[in-house]
């Protein structure tokens, strides 16, 4: 009975050795990961950075909000282009401090104002006020931008709140009473978290009043241009969204989406996550003049699918896109080592900027445009390019995460990378090894009570 007890215990603790092993090396990936994704900006004095300014000087003004807990870049580039190529809009970039602000997985920017230049005067007061999704949306880090947001929702400042800036939203209370959507995988936290507020699912956006909130991450184009269209009419909203390119979008299209959930097929995604060692590393070259969203859809890609690290790569230290915003990029000089360069913004490989290819070369590093296979950009471009050198099962699921519409597109299969398997096969055999740690120790133990000693190599 004493040895069958014996081996039940060990056995037990064979499993849980393994299960911690396990456990160890999946705390360690995810911990990678973020740490790729969530990159603090280096310090610059303000004398190092170039003037910045809002994108207009049209009438109506627009003022997306930068976090101090770092910020989904999507939700910030894509709607200021959206609002920023009507010259009925002047856009800037506000923060609570005029430090470059952090991006999730792309590269930090320089806010235009800061909170008490719109409470002075130096900085007009804004009509639209954008809230992208941050990452402590109602933490301490966050009380100076839930504070504007409420003080300009009181003065009559329409919102949008994009992606899961609708939990930066339900933490001010302006959502109380009110119906909100958010991206999918948040809204069941957020019902439990904010029952007071009337949550929706599988609508890319929703109105209620003054506030607009959207769906997941991409959804912030139409929600930006549902607005445009209520304060400057259809024609304009038309105008801008054909520019745009949003897939299936018009003024008159519903706003209903399909309902999402994780399944089986978002596997490649969880398992680049778990294991982000010795993913490439692409290096997104940005010059100045560069589409707001052809820069959000390049670093997006790869902060959604984990299947490499983006590093935006630069001339200088900043860049200036199309219609202002700065930048903060590494000069190709310090850049790390890169295994590819992208050029986003170039639909052939004969676009590319003479520069970047003057990098590549130096570097004997590839260069690609980042464009599908019939010079599509932005988000197409964007999901069409990953599945070429990932898999198409990849590029699906990050889509999904993004909320962005992928039936129009031919997708190609693209060729699975053997890192993936190769380290979950290195992981699985660690745990099994770790699993036969309790039978090696009783050994040792067991030899040494016979006055053995250790036992001889």
């Amino acid at each position: 009975m004493a040895s069958l007890s014996t081996r039940l215990i060990q056995a037990a603790l064979s499993v849980g050795f393994s299960v911690l092993a396990v456990a160890a090396m999946a705390f360690a990936g995810t911990s990678v990961a973020d740490a790729d994704s969530h990159v603090r900006p280096a310090a610059h004095e303000a004398k190092e950075l170039p003037a910045n300014r809002p994108s207009s000087s049209g009438p109506l003004v627009v003022a997306v909000v930068l976090g101090s807990s770092g910020t989904v870049g999507s939700d910030v580039l894509a709607p200021y282009e959206v609002f920023a190529s009507s010259p009925d809009f002047s856009v800037y970039t506000i923060a609570a401090k005029s430090a470059p602000a952090p991006i999730d997985g792309g590269p930090a920017i320089v806010p235009t104002y800061t909170f008490e230049d719109v409470r002075s005067g130096r900085a007009r007061q804004p009509a639209v006020v954008v809230v992208p999704a941050v990452g402590a949306p109602e933490g301490p880090e966050e009380t100076a931008m839930r504070e504007w947001i409420v003080e300009q929702s009181g003065r009559g400042a329409r919102i949008l709140g994009v992606c899961n800036g609708s939990s930066v939203l339900a933490g001010t209370g302006l959502l109380n009473g009110h119906k909100a959507t958010s991206h999918w995988s948040r809204l069941g936290a957020l019902k439990q978290s904010h029952p007071e507020v009337q949550w929706l699912g599988g609508l890319r956006f929703v109105q209620d009043g003054r506030i607009t909130t959207t769906a997941g991450v991409t959804s912030g184009i139409p929600g930006a241009l549902k607005v445009m269209e209520d304060m400057t009419g259809a024609v304009e909203a038309e105008r801008v969204g054909r520019l745009m390119k949003y897939p299936g979008w018009q003024v008159a299209a519903t706003a209903q989406i399909p309902v999402q959930s994780f399944v089986a097929s978002d596997i490649p995604i969880a398992l680049n996550a778990l294991v982000p060692w010795l993913r490439p590393t692409i290096g997104v070259g940005l010059f100045n003049g560069v589409g707001e969203i052809d820069v959000a859809s390049a670093f997006e890609v790869y902060n959604m699918s984990f299947a490499a690290r983006a590093v935006a790569v630069g001339a200088t230290d900043t860049v200036t896109t199309k219609h202002g915003l700065i930048l903060l990029t590494v000069p190709e000089r310090q850049a790390p080592p890169m295994d590819r360069f992208i050029a986003p913004g170039a639909a052939r490989d004969q676009d590319i900027d003479p520069q970047l290819r003057d990098w590549s070369a130096s570097r004997n590093t590839p260069v690609d445009a980042f464009a599908g296979a019939d010079g599509s950009l932005g988000f197409d471009g964007a999901i069409e390019s990953l599945a070429q050198h990932t898999d198409r099962a990849t590029a699906v699921s990050a889509a999904k995460m993004m909320d962005y519409p992928t039936a129009h597109l031919d997708l190609p299969t693209g060729g699975a990378s053997l890192r993936v398997p190769g380290l979950m096969a290195l992981g699985l055999l660690l745990a099994v090894l770790a699993g036969t740690l309790p039978a090696a120790i009783r050994s040792v133990i067991r030899r040494r009570r016979e006055g053995r000693g250790w036992p001889l190599p």
